[in-house]
């Protein structure tokens, strides 16, 4: 998943309160703390309601654009499955991606008017070689709390991002939560590391 020159671009995918924005401020913190030059922007219109949420991040010596053009991400995080089909066309073709088995159905499949597809997962091999399915939900109960689901998400792309040691990431999620939730959170993290 190597990037052209010295910039890589990562999308973060998924519906509003999967914890998208604060995954992607994390991801931030750890580029910056890496030395490195980092953008970020995100999209977050109805994202209380269940609504599509996106976060960019860029980083390499010297970022001038926080977005990514069509064709441009190294790797696609996708919180949740039907989500991960609206943005194949922003990802290079060697790029990989990571899927969260979560299923959060849009407002067309709950009124019944569409229904939510089967085979998303075989479409998406089909087309990348890097694909990487995990049950991100399951990692967050299991660590202590469902709310640590994107922790182990950002854990499984931190597998990914070998250029930052793993200490960089433990001190940047230890400042990121109150302290009440910082081991849940650090468990969520390395059982998405380790999946």
């Amino acid at each position: 998943m190597k990037s052209d020159g010295d910039v890589r671009s990562i999308l973060l995918t998924g519906v509003g309160g999967q914890g998208i924005l604060r995954a992607s401020d994390i991801l931030c913190q750890v580029v910056m703390e890496a030395g490195l030059d980092v953008k970020k922007s995100e999209v977050h219109g109805m994202a209380q309601r269940g609504g599509c949420v996106t976060s960019h991040v860029r980083y390499g010596n010297k970022i001038y654009s926080p977005i990514a053009r069509k064709g441009g991400v190294d790797i696609l995080v996708s919180f949740e499955k039907l989500e991960t089909l609206r943005y194949l066309d922003f990802l290079k073709p060697r790029s990989g991606v990571i899927i969260s088995e979560r299923k959060i159905y849009p407002p067309s499949v709950n009124l019944g008017s569409a229904s939510y597809p089967d085979n998303i997962i075989e479409i998406v091999k089909k087309i990348f070689k890097i694909v990487k399915v995990v049950n991100a939900n399951n990692m967050a109960i299991e660590a202590g709390d469902s709310r640590t689901e994107n922790t182990a998400l950002l854990g499984v792309l931190s597998s990914y991002l070998r250029q930052f040691d793993i200490s960089l990431w433990d001190k940047v999620i230890r400042r990121s939560f109150p302290k009440k939730a910082i081991e849940v959170n650090l468990k969520a993290f390395h059982m998405g590391r380790t999946a």
